[in-house]
């Protein structure tokens, strides 16, 4: 652990600070304020909520993707007699990620866009909390080998990567099998179509893939969670978090979403770890581990459960998810590509350009058309991705005149 992290407050940056995480994140800070302050706060354009967030947490930092968002906030902020640095930009987000003073930083920018502050977070040392499984997914082993160089503590937050933490023992980064690991069983809620037909999925709208039926999420996750990709991202990651091989790690649909994942061990012994759907629990087990703190989550009632009941996912429902273990098995920058592709895709979809069971015929297409490559460095990751990016767009444009 890092000097800093031994400091009783800790100063926290909160990359995404205006999304669905980063709103639970606060959350828990603000009931422990005995432990963490706000160092800085991280987003895209919401310059609304970002005042509301800066009148509570008096953050020395605020940086916007957006340059006129953060003039807006620059104003409002002067207007109300608030004395916060505000900047806007790339190079902003990573410079104040890795600033000396910050300790914790939880990194829950929505995909490719939050590459550049995580991976400064993670070489400049720090505890970072991974909720932004893109970055993992397009950089793999460079993202792994950086946490290695710095020191960096790396702890997931999607509660599915964060059961699986919990359930494995201390030594699981020497190897599973070393620890006597025989599978990882990745749960999945199923999304809102897991009752629906296929055939159905022609007519989704945006608003109906967006009723996630357990979770509060952002547009784009939510997206993702209906199409299973969400899965498929969260699959790779954990060959990377956890250094399984991709046969090492089953997927469950499990509709009531209590069990977030479990570890079955050679013995016969599955562990499980079990708690309401609310993202909130995994937040507050990284940021005071290995500790634990209050996080305003209800105590689970399993009697008012009454059930828990789990399928084997349909890959033929759920061609993302398929797509995603293929790119997992390729290697290289295939799940860059994937990634680059399926963002381009539910950007689509979300703008009503894309029917919703195209998704994964844009990604399939990219995944077929451009050839896979050694992810040797960032530049080459960054390439594939921003080529990948292209050829979506291009396949979208195609399919927007088909019926």
């Amino acid at each position: 652990m890092t000097a800093s992290c031994s400091r009783s407050v800790q100063q926290v940056c909160v990359l995404g600070s205006t999304g669905s995480i980063g709103k639970s994140t606060l959350d828990v800070i603000a009931r422990n304020p005995e432990k963490y302050r706000v160092h800085s706060l991280i987003a895209g354009k919401n310059a609304t909520v970002m005042l509301e967030q800066a009148r509570q947490f008096r953050p020395r930092y605020i940086v916007m993707a957006d340059e006129q968002a953060s003039e807006v906030l620059r104003a409002d902020l002067k207007a109300e007699g608030l004395r916060v640095s505000v900047e806007s930009g790339v190079n902003a987000m990573a410079q104040v990620a890795a600033d000396n003073d910050v300790d914790v930083v939880m990194a829950a920018i929505v995909g490719a866009a939050g590459l550049a502050p995580t991976m400064a977070a993670v070489r400049a040392g720090k505890k970072v909390l991974l909720a932004n499984k893109e970055a993992l997914v397009m950089t793999g082993a460079l993202f792994m080998d950086a946490v290695k160089a710095s020191g960096s503590i790396l702890l997931p937050i999607d509660s599915e990567h964060n059961a699986i933490f919990q359930c494995l023992p201390s030594g699981h980064q020497s190897g599973l099998e070393q620890v006597g690991v025989r599978r990882i069983l990745l749960t999945a809620s199923g999304g809102p179509f897991l009752q629906s037909s296929v055939e159905s999925f022609a007519a989704v709208t945006p608003e109906q893939a967006c009723a996630h039926p357990n979770w509060s999420m952002g547009r784009k996750i939510s997206v993702d969670s209906a199409t299973m990709m969400n899965k498929g991202l969260e699959f790779i990651e954990a060959c990377w978090l956890f250094g399984a091989r991709p046969e090492q790690i089953e997927v469950v649909i499990h509709p009531q979403s209590i069990i977030h994942s479990m570890v079955d061990y050679e013995d016969g012994s599955v562990l499980a770890q079990m708690g309401n759907p609310d993202m909130r629990t995994p937040i507050a087990h990284a940021l005071a581990w290995p500790e634990r703190i209050p996080s305003g989550v209800a105590p689970l009632s399993l009697t008012d459960i009454g059930r828990l009941d789990f399928y084997a996912p349909d890959m033929l429902r759920y061609r993302c998810l398929q797509l995603a273990q293929d790119a997992a098995r390729s290697g290289g920058t295939a799940a860059a590509m994937l990634n680059a592709a399926n963002e381009v895709a539910v950007d689509a979809f979300l703008d009503h350009k894309l029917r919703f069971d195209r998704i994964s015929e844009v990604i399939d297409a990219t995944l077929q058309t451009l050839p896979v490559m050694n992810a040797d460095d960032l530049e080459q990751v960054l390439e594939a991705d921003k080529e990948a990016r292209y050829l979506a767009k291009k396949q979208v444009s195609q399919m927007q005149g088909i019926a």
